[in-house]
């Protein structure tokens, strides 16, 4: 893995990610804003559901087809694991 390989966003992970989970914050993001978090292939549903029972997963993309949309920002990653 090189310095450039995408990691995963979850705590404590290493792995080179292969998913992008795209979110947004109702109460603090305007309703186009994409933040993004990646995850590897075993954090991929935990990290998914982090998101979703809090009403934030917007879409979850292969890395290899996630274009990032203009001003979301680049990866980000997650307060808590």
């Amino acid at each position: 893995m090189s310095d450039e390989t995408p990691i995963c966003s979850a705590k404590g992970c290493r792995d080179a990610a292969v998913w992008v989970l795209a979110w947004n914050n109702p109460k603090i993001h305007t309703p186009e804003r994409r933040k993004t978090w990646l995850a590897c292939d075993e954090h991929r549903e935990h990290l998914s559901q982090f998101l979703g029972v809090r009403g934030f997963l917007k879409d979850v993309v292969a890395l290899s087809e996630w274009e990032q949309p203009e001003g979301s920002g680049g990866p980000q990653h997650p307060a808590a694991g």
